[in-house]
């Protein structure tokens, strides 16, 4: 008899989607099983289905909700960063995550962590500043010379 052909009408599509959260230098979460995905974007908040056709979005600082079978609703705090999906995968790709069950305790979190590096992130941009400028000082002296 053989095998019949393949009929795209009678595809089922994906029940779940399979949830991976990256950091610059490491994965920072991978989840399977997702029921449904929530996100900020520059556009607004975006929700996410399994059937949800592929997109990439553009990420603010904000919270990730995401359900799974196992679990009720978790939280990841994210910075900056992308989302792409394509077919049952979504990929985030993040400045920096934090993880919490608790929105309260995430929320004190995120601000305690996200302040260090926007501290941090400032220091490097004064550091730079004084770089910079001593080097165009120096450049102007030789000009001179």
């Amino acid at each position: 008899m053989g095998v019949p052909p393949d009929n795209p009408h009678e595809r089922h599509e994906p029940a779940s989607m399979d949830l991976t959260i990256l950091l610059p230098f490491r994965v920072f979460m991978e989840k399977t099983r997702v029921n449904r995905i929530v996100v900020e974007t520059t556009a607004g908040s975006q929700g996410l289905l399994p059937r949800r056709l592929d997109c990439v979005a553009a990420l603010v600082r904000g919270i990730l909700v995401f359900e799974t079978r196992a679990d009720s609703e978790l939280y990841v705090a994210v910075d900056e960063g992308i989302l792409v999906k394509a077919g049952s995968q979504v990929t985030v790709s993040a400045r920096n995550a934090v993880a919490g069950a608790n929105l309260e305790v995430l929320h004190e979190t995120v601000s305690r962590e996200f302040q260090e590096l926007d501290e941090q992130a400032r220091s490097v941009r004064q550091v730079m500043a004084r770089l910079e400028s001593g080097f165009i000082r120096r450049f102007m002296e030789i000009q001179h010379e």
